[in-house]
């Protein structure tokens, strides 16, 4: 299984990629009102008023609970889709506090959240995330089958359970280059309160500084 980390060094391209994470404890805390959603409007309104191209990586789990989001952002050609898994489990173990997927488990899970994806957007890709990043030897080997590129990082955007926007601003713009892929959340709630008021300082000094802001397919393509 391909892993992509980053985009060509000699090319003054970043990609923007937004996680939206939906696991049975945060589906939970929905269901009974302690959230009211995990879908932040705001941050895809900003990014669409910013002309912002992004690829976003959407759990099976969220995808069910927001089908007709997931469609609306498919037809945006502001973005494209891939996939995050289907409960935000790890693919390791210990990654953070998330469980853990077994390993005969492990495609299943990534060909339930394929499919979903699929049902809703006639153009999905096949850019594939894992939850917190962890993945090992084994779990290339097992996905192997699915026909995904994982899609990591080199620059953590920092705002999950962040406490304000400046050290999200501080942590992108400090570590970004040529070829950066970026990671933040898109589901907001109690998880990333502040990702929105974090975009727009973002974007406006990357242009600042010239890197034109792409998607990861435009990230990787030989144009």
């Amino acid at each position: 299984m391909p892993v992509l980390d980053h985009g060509p060094r000699n090319k003054k391209q970043i990609a923007l990629t937004f996680d939206a994470d939906l696991t049975a404890l945060m589906r939970r805390r929905l269901v009974s009102g302690k959230v009211k959603s995990y879908y932040n409007a705001a941050l895809i309104q900003e990014l669409r008023a910013l002309h912002v191209p992004a690829t976003l990586f959407l759990t099976g789990m969220w995808m069910e609970q927001y089908p007709q989001v997931t469609r609306e952002l498919a037809k945006d050609p502001l973005f494209e889709l891939g996939t995050h898994t289907y409960d935000h489990r790890g693919f390791t173990k210990p990654c953070y506090t998330l469980g853990t997927v077994p390993a005969d488990q492990m495609l299943t899970d990534v060909r339930r959240a394929i499919v979903e994806l699929d049902k809703l957007d006639p153009n999905a890709t096949r850019w594939f995330r894992f939850p917190g990043g962890c993945y090992d030897t084994t779990a290339l080997h097992e996905l192997a089958p699915a026909g995904v590129t994982a899609v990591g990082l080199d620059v953590p955007g920092a705002d999950g359970f962040a406490k304000s926007p400046q050290p999200i601003i501080k942590q992108v713009l400090d570590h970004v280059q040529n070829g950066s892929i970026v990671v933040l959340h898109m589901h907001g709630g109690d998880n990333a309160p502040y990702t929105t008021q974090a975009v727009g300082p973002i974007v406006r000094e990357l242009r600042s500084r010239g890197y034109e802001l792409v998607t990861v397919t435009q990230l990787v393509s030989r144009r």
